[in-house]
């Protein structure tokens, strides 16, 4: 059963790093040590008054440029190290320089700075050609830039890569967004004939991404301000949240704007949310697990004697298994607008980390820190129907598939398993799947599309055959 990467949602691109001609400088800017081909030379040159951020050679030798926190440029001889001009004549930019690129004809310089604008500047004649204002706010300091054959690159505090238009300098001709944190979770949904995927960091933010496309934003508005822990959607077409700021977020997809949008308030900090049929939504809390009717809150079970920790509810909507850090999965019983704990204790072979029915409701899959996958068939009263052993480290998700005979699983060992139901030996093993970090989320967008995640910041679409 082989596996193939089908594409790599990434937030920041990985490039090689060059060899630069300009060894470095001090941070006073006083002295810079640099290559001529000939010798290294170290030159006493005292003209920044701040720290000297970037320092780059003319692709053609003639010439290096040095950036600094004092908002200056100067230009120097690439031979003799004499100082040649000051860009603009004093001040090339309102606030500190962090980046400047040559373009590859060593005529034009391209600056990026924390005044919010990046600027192309003629270095033959000492003049601006055209200056990009790229926003307003902190998150639009332009803190690097690259000038790559036709191509004109600058990247936001934000994150975000823009492709700057010289012929338009007010508009960039597009603007790759992605997660510059750790992403914790996704979940998957159809909307308006597409597949898109939903993405929640560390730092609170959710992005969607267009399966096909790879195209990607955020939603509109003040959301999350802290991690966002559990991502899930509900039968109405929202997207259900929770997160570190002790909050359960109800957000509509069509509009994907947070203003206006739900909002529930938890007395203590939620970790997962799962959703059922008729509006209902458990919250599993640090020592709490609290029902949700409508958006609302209306039951709760406060100290339930052990630590919950995950949450599912059977695709019928009359069953809610919490997994703890006990090492136990317990069953409870949706009743209006109460829980009603039935008593049936799972036993995992380690503190559970995830739980997931299948699509059908027939089986219960329970992933657990001693590395084991067990799977309890619905129909037989929970019954042990199997287990799967494989990976060599603790596993963090599982997702089943919609065909309900297979399942995936990942872990903190990098690696991916797409598991068979019926038989623990036939699987598809996915070595470094994120080769950063570990994975940390998991889902289906069909029978043979897995979607992944990890704290690498990417987003990986595969394509599974059996």
């Amino acid at each position: 059963m082989p596996y193939e990467i089908k594409k790599v949602f990434a937030s920041l691109p990985q490039v090689e790093r060059g060899v630069s001609k300009i060894i470095g400088g001090d941070p006073k800017g006083n002295n810079f040590l640099y290559t001529n081909a000939e010798g290294v030379i170290v030159r006493d040159i005292d003209d920044h008054g701040r720290f000297v951020n970037c320092v780059r050679f003319s692709p053609d030798g003639n010439r290096f440029a040095t950036a600094s926190a004092d908002g200056q440029i100067y230009i120097y001889d690439g031979k003799t190290g004499e100082k040649v001009c000051a860009l603009g004549g004093g001040k090339a930019h309102d606030g500190g320089i962090y980046a400047i690129s040559w373009s590859p004809d060593s005529t034009h310089l391209l600056s990026a700075s924390g005044d919010k604008t990046s600027k192309i500047w003629d270095v033959n004649v000492n003049s601006v050609v055209s200056t990009f204002t790229m926003g307003s706010t902190v998150l639009d300091q332009q803190l690097g830039c690259l000038w790559q054959k036709d191509h004109l690159l600058s990247i936001s505090l934000s994150g975000y890569i823009n492709y700057l238009d010289k012929n338009n300098p007010s508009k960039p001709l597009r603007v790759i967004k992605g997660h510059s944190k750790s992403i914790q979770c996704l979940t998957v949904h159809k909307n308006g004939g597409k597949s898109y995927i939903y993405s929640g960091s560390h730092d609170g933010h959710i992005n969607y991404w267009d399966s096909e496309t790879g195209e990607n934003d955020s939603f509109a508005g003040k959301g999350h301000t802290n991690q966002v822990s559990r991502m899930t959607v509900d039968e109405s077409g929202q997207l259900v949240s929770c997160s570190m700021d002790d909050t359960v977020r109800y957000t509509n997809l069509m509009l994907r704007d947070y203003s206006g949008q739900g909002l529930v308030k938890m007395d203590v900090q939620p970790k997962c949310v799962a959703v059922g049929p008729g509006g209902y939504a458990v919250v599993v809390c640090i020592g709490q697990i609290v029902l949700l009717k409508d958006q609302k809150k209306c039951f709760s079970i406060d100290s339930p004697g052990y630590e919950p920790e995950v949450v599912a509810v059977h695709p019928s909507g009359d069953t809610v298994a919490v997994g703890g850090t006990d090492g136990n999965v317990r069953l409870y019983s949706i009743l209006g607008t109460t829980l009603k704990d039935e008593g049936k204790l799972l036993e995992a072979k380690g503190p559970v980390t995830d739980v997931a029915y299948s699509h059908d409701g027939a089986f219960l899959a329970v992933c657990d820190a001693s590395k084991v996958v067990t799977v309890f068939s619905v129909a037989d009263g929970y019954s042990e129907n199997n287990v799967f052993y494989g990976h060599h480290a603790k596993i963090v998700c599982l997702a089943w598939s919609p065909d309900n005979e297979h399942f995936a699983s990942g872990g903190m060992d990098m690696m991916v398993y797409v598991w068979t139901l019926s038989d623990p030996e036939t699987r598809v093993k996915i070595q470094d799947a994120h080769r950063l970090h570990h994975v940390s989320s998991l889902a289906w967008l069909d029978e043979h599309t897995l979607i992944t995640t990890s704290h690498d910041a990417s987003v990986k679409e595969w394509t599974i055959t059996y």
